[in-house]
């Protein structure tokens, strides 16, 4: 009889053992298991091979020596050979016949049972009327639910109200460290650097250098040793008339020695026109040894007259850039600080200027002039903090039956003014409003379930107000409030 052979591998199990078994075509199967490898098959798993190879019409044998998997088959009633070739010679017991199982038949009492184990409902429930009542009871609670939830009531009350308020001298300073009953209070100093450039036509007319003054000097010697006076040599009248010399020249020994030397302005322009005896002085070491003097007039220093920036134009735009200066420096000295800190713009200070540029340079002719400056400003500020202490330690506890109510108010009566050693001094009006304690609680007992008309009556009776209570019902078709507390919100103003 036509056998299939399946050898198993070391990876088989169940499922794939069943597959190879669906694809076998003849009436005897035969498994043959690995001979050094382990192949995991339980005993119920050769129960249902076994039963799968009899839904093919095919029996199902084995080939192995594993005790274990022997005496399974043994007991499933499946033939277990030692080798393939017994399997082919050896006579295969014919299995057992199987019973088929038949279902019980069908029970006609089941609809009996049903009645008998259910309680029927009662009548009333089953009835229309009944009905009817049931579902109008549950829409009466639906409604008496949302009326007590879904209402919600906005109050606002506006209590009485006492103004408390006071002017204190205030002194502030960066050497103060804490908040002082006699207005002392600290000061905070903050630094910027900051950069400005504008410029302004002008319609002045200035002298402008045409050439350079020249004349002669009179070295004088102050001692018994000749002293040579080299070229370039500086000798002046004043600081705008100064003089060089134009060559070198050896000055004799002896106190009544002199020599005469060509001189030449450093400038030009008329300013180095000088009357006789006007030059005097002789820069640098030179002075302790020799004097100097003019013993004729110099001449030839000429000016012209162009339009130009005088020192009053200069003056005028270094003031309107000084100005734009300190705006800039406010700007970013208020955003530095808090929004409520007090900046004291009086003790603002230009520390350092660090670049003047004006173009052109003075004494050069144009009508336009330029200015960029650059300055380092620093500036003092009282920090919110500090005023709220001040304000709690001037104006005390509210009176009885009164609470504080927002923030204090700060009000600058004089400008501050800086002292030499740096205090900064002002009057500060301070301002305060309480409002007359009220109990919310007390609130929400006295209006709760009330229509508004009589919430309003029970309000201005039981509080003392200043203003009528406002009330706002939500939806606005329903004028009773809520009876439920947190359903109503109590804002004091």
């Amino acid at each position: 009889m036509k056998t299939k052979i399946i050898t198993l591998e070391s990876h088989d199990d169940l499922i794939s053992v069943r597959d190879k078994l669906s694809w076998a075509k003849t009436p005897r199967i035969l498994l043959v298991w690995p001979k050094y490898e382990k192949v995991t098959l339980r005993l119920l798993d050769l129960k249902v091979l076994q039963r799968h190879a009899d839904s093919l019409g095919a029996q199902l044998g084995l080939v192995t020596r594993r005790a274990n998997v022997r005496r399974d088959a043994e007991s499933l009633g499946i033939p277990v050979f030692d080798s393939t070739a017994s399997a082919q010679r050896d006579l295969w017991l014919a299995p057992a016949p199987r019973k088929r199982r038949l279902p019980p038949p069908p029970r006609r009492d089941l609809r009996e049972m049903r009645d008998e184990v259910y309680e029927k409902e009662p009548a009333w429930r089953t009835s229309l009327f009944g009905r009817l009542v049931t579902f109008t009871a549950g829409v009466m609670a639906v409604l008496v639910v949302a009326g007590l939830f879904v209402p919600r009531a906005a109050v606002t009350l506006y209590p009485e109200s006492h103004l408390q308020s006071v002017v204190v001298p205030v002194s502030a300073s960066v050497l103060q460290t804490s908040v002082s009953i006699t207005g002392s209070i600290p000061a905070q100093e903050l630094s910027v650097t900051v950069e400005a450039e504008q410029s302004m036509p002008v319609s002045s007319r200035i002298a402008i250098p045409k050439s350079k003054a020249k004349g002669i000097a009179r070295f004088s010697n102050l001692t018994s040793n000749e002293i040579v006076i080299p070229a370039g040599t500086v000798v002046s009248a004043s600081p705008s008339a100064r003089f060089v010399t134009l060559n070198d020249a050896l000055l004799p020994a002896g106190t009544d020695e002199f020599v005469e030397i060509p001189i030449e302005a450093l400038t030009g322009g008329s300013v180095g026109n000088v009357e006789p005896d006007s030059i005097l002085f002789v820069e640098g070491p030179l002075g302790l040894s020799a004097t100097v003097a003019n013993p004729e007039p110099t001449t030839g220093g000429t000016d012209t007259r162009m339009i130009g920036a005088d020192e009053e134009d200069r003056a005028q735009l270094r003031e309107t850039v000084m100005e734009e200066l300190k705006r800039s420096a406010e700007t970013q000295f208020r955003a530095q600080i808090g929004a409520d800190d007090l900046l004291l713009l009086d003790a603002l200070e230009i520390k350092e200027i660090l670049l003047e540029e004006f173009t052109p340079p003075e004494n050069e002719a144009g009508n336009l002039l330029e200015l960029k400056m650059q300055a380092e400003i620093s500036a003092l500020y009282v920090l919110r903090t500090d005023l709220e202490q001040l304000a709690a330690v001037t104006l005390g506890a509210s009176p009885r039956g009164f609470v504080p109510f927002g923030e204090a108010e700060f009000d600058l009566v004089t400008s501050p003014v800086t002292d030499s050693s740096g205090v900064t001094r002002f009057n500060l009006e301070i301002t305060r409003t309480s409002l007359r304690d009220v109990n919310a609680f007390r609130a929400y007992s006295l209006i709760r379930g009330r229509d508004i008309e009589q919430a309003h009556a029970i309000l201005k009776d039981a509080l003392v107000l200043r203003e009528e209570p406002q009330i706002a019902i939500t939806p606005s078709w329903w004028k009773y409030l809520p009876l439920i507390p947190f359903n109503i919100s109590v804002e004091i103003k």
